[in-house]
């Protein structure tokens, strides 16, 4: 009677030559030979009994596109239905992407001035492009179109947010600013402003001109692309 094959277990990352596991692999090589799975490995630690730690990372990625704003946008949740990540490891990679975030925001605030809408698309992409909801944020400026603040003035669904024009003005004024930016994302990835948006921006700008403070632009983000309103001689 033939034996049977034994059970082969997965093999470990422990198991791997030590220049394929993800941390000697980053202290041997440098960490910008790692690809985007095995930084993740290194972020969730172990995987489970039929998945080394490499391998669920690129579950995970291929079931997001192979796109990190995309895995970006995944609540706690989310993350924690995939088999072998629990609430530690999802709250280890939503930190990691956040701070991926906060880096890049912390980039467009060193340039601190806005001469043109591709300038207000570097600062207020890090702040509005993994939204899953609308926002509506609103940067604040002195004459010299230096950067004195900025505020987020209103939350939203899918599809629409709610906008205070008040509120806007009266944050403007208590930061003694001189002209404002505005911006909202369009998480459909349509950033095409609708009537509402056209409506807005002027309602906005006519409020402006009674307080002498000029709106400058107003921006739709998404995740790639934006819509400016100046550019598109709608202010």
């Amino acid at each position: 009677m033939k034996k049977e094959d034994p059970i082969q277990e997965k093999p470990s990352l422990k198991n791997w030559a030590e220049e394929d596991r993800p941390r000697e692999k980053l202290m041997q090589k440098g960490i910008e030979s790692l690809s985007n799975a095995e930084l993740i490995a290194i972020l969730i630690g172990s995987g489970t009994k039929e998945e080394n730690a490499v391998e669920l990372s690129k579950r995970i990625l291929n079931q997001n596109e192979n796109n990190l704003n995309t895995l970006g946008r995944l609540s706690l949740k989310e993350l924690m239905k995939f088999k072998g990540i629990g609430e530690a490891k999802a709250i280890t990679i939503l930190a990691a992407m956040e701070l991926g975030r906060r880096r890049k925001h912390a980039d467009a605030l060193e340039r601190k001035q806005i001469k043109c809408s591709s300038d207000a698309f570097d600062f207020f992409h890090p702040l509005l492009c993994d939204l899953s909801h609308e926002e509506f944020w609103v940067v604040f400026m002195n004459t010299n179109l230096r950067i004195i603040d900025k505020a987020r003035i209103g939350q939203g669904g899918l599809s629409a947010t709610i906008t205070d024009v008040r509120l806007i003005f009266k944050s403007a004024l208590d930061r003694l600013a001189t002209g404002i930016i505005i911006a909202h994302n369009h998480p459909s990835g349509n950033c095409t402003p609708s009537e509402s948006d056209i409506q807005l921006t002027r309602k906005i700008k006519e409020a402006g001109k009674t307080l002498d403070i000029s709106l400058n632009d107003h921006l739709i983000i998404t995740d790639k692309n934006y819509y400016s309103f100046a550019d598109n001689a709608i202010l």
